[in-house]
């Protein structure tokens, strides 16, 4: 817990979003520059994965997708500059902030780009431990009939777990920090590269505790699936930044709980990779 608001907080001197005159300020132009890149750069990984999926024929594929590690680690990256640059916006941009206010009152400053390495450093943690699992389970379903004949009631379990999940309290402690990026530069702040870098990955801990199970539905639905990408990046940018994101990330629990009992039940609501490959 810091003890006073570090430099650069709106509120505090050099925190102001125009001039005298009208005209934005220096700290107004960086902001908007960062936004544009973080956005910038999320409109390109979508047109990449767009035409990835296009062009590799993905609903085809197993869960894996038939890559080895570093090719699929590579594109979750790029899935995830996609999917959660847009949502990661309000805290990028807060940290950001405090640290150009630093910088504009002559103290030391970090490069936002080290908050945001960090961040993705989780993320790509992640991809790891998503590939293992997405290979395992395209090894096996080789071997196995029953596993492939019923991939839709294994998914369908799975979307009620990721419903049944955004209800939990863990769930919504880490939304709570997602939601209130203030608060958290406030009670997380660490000083210089060590600690930007260490805020980041915190940062990125409560995003992967708010979405992991999220992401985890699109195994069996496919990764490349470009519809269900759309639908879990506009749930995670809805609930971590819209006045109702908590309602919505509860109206999203039973959309979830219901779905995954309709696939138990009718499996052929739910088309997967797995079934695919039959």
């Amino acid at each position: 817990m810091v003890e006073s608001l570090p430099d650069g907080v709106p509120g505090q001197r050099g925190g102001h979003a125009h001039t005298a005159g009208g005209f934005p300020s220096p700290l107004e132009r960086e902001r908007n520059l960062i936004l544009a890149v973080l956005l910038g750069l999320a409109g390109a990984a979508w047109v990449s994965l767009i035409r990835q999926s296009a062009e590799a024929g993905a609903p085809m594929m197993g869960p894996a997708m038939g890559m080895g590690a570093a090719p699929f680690v590579g594109l979750w990256v790029l899935m995830m500059v996609a999917m959660m640059f847009p949502a990661a916006a309000p805290m990028i941009l807060t940290y950001a902030r405090v640290h150009a206010g630093k910088r504009q009152h002559g103290q030391a400053f970090v490069p936002t780009w080290v908050f945001v390495g960090a961040y993705l450093v989780i993320w790509t943690l992640f991809g790891v431990l998503a590939y293992g699992a997405a290979a395992m389970v395209e090894a096996q379903a080789r071997h196995s009939y029953w596993l492939m004949n019923h991939a839709a009631r294994i998914g369908g379990g799975l979307l009620v777990l990721a419903g049944l999940y955004q209800l939990s309290p863990l769930k919504h402690s880490c939304l709570s920090k997602c939601r209130s990026p203030l608060h958290f530069i406030l009670t997380s702040w660490r000083e210089g590269y060590g600690g930007a870098f260490r805020m980041g990955l915190e940062h990125g801990v409560y995003c992967l505790g708010c979405c992991w199970l999220l992401f985890l539905v699109l195994l069996p639905l496919g990764v490349m699936n470009i519809a269900a990408m759309v639908t879990v990046a506009a749930l995670i940018f809805a609930e971590k930044s819209l006045p109702a994101g908590e309602r919505i990330s509860r109206w999203a629990a039973g959309a979830l709980i219901a779905y995954g009992l309709a696939a138990i039940l009718v499996p052929g609501v739910l088309p997967t990779v797995l079934g695919h490959q039959m």
